[in-house]
């Protein structure tokens, strides 16, 4: 049976899909002038502006970026990064998560003021980079790894979606002789797909857009991973020589350094692009169990 709205619902529909398809602009037209541009003809782009023609088109930012050993390294470091960070903040929150929700465990309610604790108060930048050093733990991966490694709000969120599950399947294997870790692993892992990628996708993404902690604890060029390579580029102007070969001038450097940002742009976006559509099945339903119940 259709819904039937009245006049001012119908306003406030078309309000909304109005401002919807606004946002919806303000986030895609970027998004296309950058993918567009770093493929163009930087003379093309300097002088004209974006052009749709194929002979306006260039791969020159990319084989320069390709053929840059800092930029292949920086984006293998981040791999690295990003995966091992995952791995390990996820494997942390789910299983202080599931000891938390159990109404069993004695003195959870201090446990969960201290976590609470920690998102509202922190140590500082000095205080934490002195402990990073006295662990002997500058200019290697873990330094950036295992220092937001215990994320509160991912454990509450664990935490939150384990409380959901039916007690009675955990109560029947109990009955039937499980233990404790058969429970866990047969039973509420299976069941806890879509918070498990939820929070993989949360920390992966995190750990790739993250270049401060690296900048910090990472002296050697060689650890360093993409998102720091790549600000060098952007944000301090700055081309690798290695991108530019002997032979060009100056103004060529300048020229191609344009495309050249672009097109590390949209290199260092592939693969969150490339995760979002396996990991959109169970997005939502994640967010919404871990966050609601």
């Amino acid at each position: 049976m259709p819904i039937k709205h009245s006049s001012f619902d119908r306003f406030l529909l078309k309000l909304n899909g109005f401002f919807l398809a606004l946002a919806v602009l303000v986030v895609v037209i970027p998004l296309l002038y950058i993918v567009v541009a770093s493929f163009m003809d930087p003379s093309v782009l300097l002088s004209r502006g974006l052009s749709f023609r194929v002979s306006d088109w260039t791969l020159d930012g990319y084989q320069k970026i390709l053929s840059n050993p800092a930029m292949i390294r920086g984006f293998g470091n981040a791999v690295l990064y990003s995966s091992s960070f995952a791995l390990i903040t996820v494997t942390v929150s789910i299983f202080a998560g599931y000891a938390l929700s159990d109404d069993r465990l004695k003195g959870r309610g201090w446990f969960m003021t201290l976590f609470l604790i920690t998102l509202f108060f922190g140590g500082g930048l000095v205080p934490t980079y002195l402990l990073v050093k006295n662990l002997g733990l500058l200019d290697t991966i873990w330094a950036v790894i295992i220092p937001g490694a215990v994320n509160v709000w991912n454990i509450i969120l664990s935490r939150t979606f384990f409380k959901g599950i039916p007690r009675e399947l955990r109560e029947a294997a109990d009955v039937d002789g499980a233990s404790e870790a058969s429970i866990f692993f047969r039973i509420v892992l299976p069941l806890s797909k879509p918070i498990i990628f939820v929070l993989i996708l949360y920390a992966f993404v995190g750990q790739w857009n993250s270049y401060f902690d690296a900048m910090i604890y990472l002296d050697n060029p060689n650890l360093h991973p993409l998102q720091l390579v790549l600000r060098s580029i952007l944000i301090q102007n700055q081309v690798d020589p290695g991108m530019i070969s002997d032979q060009l001038a100056m103004a060529e450097m300048k020229r191609l350094s344009e495309i050249i940002k672009y097109a590390a742009i949209v290199i260092s976006s592939l693969p969150l692009v490339i995760m979002y559509p396996f990991f959109q099945k169970y997005f939502e339903k994640g967010v919404m169990v871990g966050s609601l119940k």
